[in-house]
């Protein structure tokens, strides 16, 4: 059986001073440290023992978020450029009031690119794929990876075996902070134990 926990980074700069996300590398905020301590607290008494591989975006708030749950396990994250948020391109480093005010193209379909030299949620897909399939036949066993609320709508999504094609009719978005338990039991049958958790920020 594999046990794989993701957590949604902790509150980050650009939760509070109306900046895109996306690219740019916001700091966690002293709340945001505060929470990931906490879910990393919970999650080593929860795992009671066991050492889990832990896997992060290499963006900074995900990172932060990463090694402050490491640090309870005394182990360090590893990187992984394919776990980063959707690259909204020129946006980047702007308002989400400049967003909203030159964006080129809504969003209809998972094809759709807000910004030309923007990532699509296609291409956030096929990005994600093959760190996924590598995931799911490594030899860890117990399986912890720190990412964004886009991507890990993405794995979401893959993970309960959907194709990229369902995004255009909805997802599964959680909340920054949020901790979700997913299972593969050794049959190769997927299960979906919990979604964006809040209770492991107090």
């Amino acid at each position: 059986m594999r046990h794989i926990i993701t957590v949604q980074h902790t509150q980050s700069m650009h939760h509070t001073n109306g900046m895109v996300g996306s690219w740019t590398d916001w700091e966690l905020t002293d709340l945001g440290k505060q929470q990931a301590d906490h879910i990393g607290r919970n999650l080593v008494g929860e795992l009671d023992g066991i050492v889990p591989v832990i896997y992060s975006s290499d963006l900074l708030r995900a990172r932060q978020t990463a090694e402050i749950i490491a640090k309870y396990f005394g182990v360090s994250p590893v990187l992984r450029e394919e776990l980063r948020e959707r690259n909204l391109g020129r946006c980047c480093g702007r308002s989400v009031q400049w967003l909203r005010e030159n964006m080129e193209a809504q969003e209809k379909t998972v094809d759709d690119r807000m910004f030309s030299d923007a990532e699509s949620i296609r291409d956030v897909w096929n990005r994600l794929e093959p760190f996924f399939n590598e995931m799911l036949h490594n030899d860890h066993e117990t399986i912890i990876i720190v990412s964004h609320g886009g991507l890990l709508s993405v794995f979401n999504a893959m993970f309960i075996g959907l194709d990229v094609e369902s995004m255009n009719n909805g997802n599964i978005h959680g909340r920054s902070g949020g901790v979700s338990h997913f299972i593969v039991r050794d049959d190769g049958k997927r299960s979906v134990q919990s979604i964006s958790d809040m209770s492991y920020l107090i």
